[in-house]
């Protein structure tokens, strides 16, 4: 996985840096299929936002997010991605293990007779 990272109209710290290089690492839990991470940090006055965009095999995923500190920013984004990733690992799993719903056969007795036919012949109809 390969990680980029942006700063516009600020600086990123190394101590931030390498806590959005650790946060974003984790990421890699729920996709084997991740390819490039990119994050874009900007400082507007007192707001900080922080976009991540995700480059899946298939896919891409983008989150975006403001606050007035630029860790909390970076990691309320993560936050979102790591429940974008959830749901799709979820769905994958499903997919393999679900597959489509089976018809249950109608349940014989032992004297040959199914199910159906018993109710008839308890209320008396045949």
């Amino acid at each position: 996985m390969h990680i980029n990272t942006t700063a516009r109209h600020c600086e990123l710290d190394p101590e931030d840096r390498l806590f959005a290089l650790e946060r974003l690492g984790k990421l890699q839990r729920y996709a084997r299929d991740l390819h490039e991470v990119h994050l874009v940090v900007t400082a507007e006055g007192y707001r900080h936002s922080a976009e991540i965009t995700l480059r899946l095999k298939h896919r891409d995923l983008v989150s975006r997010e403001e606050s007035t500190e630029m860790r909390q920013a970076i990691d309320l984004a993560a936050d979102r991605l790591e429940q974008q990733l959830r749901r799709i690992k979820e769905k994958r799993i499903d997919r393999k293990r679900g597959g489509a719903p089976t018809r249950e056969a109608p349940e014989v007795s032992p004297d040959g007779a199914s199910a159906g036919d018993s109710e008839a012949e308890e209320l008396g109809e045949e």
